[in-house]
């Protein structure tokens, strides 16, 4: 019903910057909440940040003044530009949206399927 696809992940060195990006497609009505989180090997996976319809934002700690979340409605796309990478960021990032489908008009939570993002020391 509803696809998730990112893009932008891949091997960068510490202290560069990568930008990811996540496209919904599908039966979308109308998006609420999309988000990044992000799983380590060996980790639970955890939030990265999160962004409403309006723009309100919402980052963990470990990431706040270096990582920005934004996301455009007109493409039903949401962004994470990520400045000063650290090793510590190695990880798989999931794109995340909380869509109401034109199907049934219910509100599911879809993931993507992940990108890799390594941080070299």
């Amino acid at each position: 019903q509803v696809q998730l696809a990112e893009s932008g992940g891949g091997l960068v060195q510490a202290g560069g910057s990568l930008r990811l990006s996540c496209a919904a497609s599908g039966y979308i009505f109308r998006i609420k909440a999309m988000g990044w989180y992000r799983q380590a090997p060996g980790k639970q996976r955890e939030l990265v940040a999160t962004i409403t319809s309006d723009g309100m934002t919402n980052y963990t700690d470990s990431v706040k003044g270096r990582f920005t979340i934004s996301r455009d409605n007109a493409k039903n796309t949401v962004y994470l530009q990520m400045m000063s990478l650290k090793p510590e960021d190695t990880a798989l990032y999931y794109c995340n949206a909380e869509v109401t489908t034109r199907l049934s008009y219910r509100t599911n939570d879809y993931w993507g399927q992940g990108t890799q993002v390594t941080v070299s020391s």
